[in-house]
């Protein structure tokens, strides 16, 4: 099926996936070659960018966690701008656009201003990342559910996330908690997860996930943020915490690292 461009004011958000080009879905790139402008975030990879058109304009807005980082306020008037200007407006972003993209503020944003948006998913970090470990997220005796979660809170919510009911959730429910933007608060995240879950919990730090330079370390809750530490783990990372992974976290104990053989998410 050939991407058509829209005439009236439109803008797509695509979901980049978690880095590794070969994970962009068919309809992902399709979107990307039909662009005239596209807006694209801090961690989507030159590799994907390729995929555009050599007449489109490229427009990066990065943004990272403890970075400088372009307004949204701006992202979303350079959408508009270029949307009522005619323009085929492609905003690409690492991951998928609905989990912990800001897909659902953008989306709200354009229809007020008579923009109408396609979504198009990519793969989420925490997905990829397990699988190129080689385990699930659900499994019918560990992990009933997944749950989705970000470490990194909007500044100044008042309805932060509530860690130490959570992990008391997490440890009746049999959930596998995937924390995305948690790095810099491994300390706080770990004491308020050790008031639910045992500290034999195992989890699975992933750094750089799906890209040449991904690096992982297996660890139990109680050495969360000892772990981070010793290993120099920072963003971008995702945190997976749950029995799901108690496979793996027998293999790295059997070993004298967690350097384990990674298998490709497909």
């Amino acid at each position: 099926m050939t991407f058509v461009p829209h005439t009236a004011p439109h803008v797509t958000l695509v979901g980049a996936g978690p880095g590794d080009p070969e994970l962009l879905t068919l309809k992902a790139v399709k979107a990307i070659q039909s662009a005239t402008v596209l807006l694209v975030d801090d961690l989507v990879s030159d590799a994907i960018t390729a995929h555009a058109s050599s007449t489109a304009r490229v427009v990066h807005v990065g943004k990272r966690g403890g970075c400088t980082s372009t307004p949204q306020a701006f992202i979303e008037k350079l959408m508009v701008q270029e949307a009522f200007a005619g323009q085929t407006v492609v905003r690409l972003k690492g991951g998928d656009p609905f989990i912990f993209g800001r897909g659902g503020e953008e989306v709200e944003h354009l229809q007020a201003q008579g923009v109408a948006v396609t979504v198009i998913n990519g793969i989420t970090a925490g997905l990829a990342g397990v699988t190129s470990l080689g385990v699930p997220l659900t499994h019918r005796e560990h992990a009933h559910g997944v749950l989705f979660i970000t470490g990194h809170a909007k500044q100044g919510a008042a309805d932060s996330v509530d860690w130490a009911a959570l992990s008391h959730t997490a440890a009746q429910a049999k959930l596998t908690l995937v924390i995305y933007m948690g790095m810099s608060g491994a300390a706080q995240l770990q004491a308020a997860l050790l008031q639910g879950l045992k500290p034999d919990t195992p989890v699975a730090i992933i750094h750089q996930i799906s890209l040449p330079t991904q690096r992982h370390a297996v660890c139990t809750l109680a050495n969360l943020h000892d772990t981070v530490v010793r290993e120099g783990l920072g963003s971008p990372s995702v945190m997976v915490v749950g029995n799901v992974l108690q496979g793996l976290a027998q293999l790295a104990q059997n070993n004298d690292s967690a350097d384990l053989p990674r298998m490709q998410a497909r």
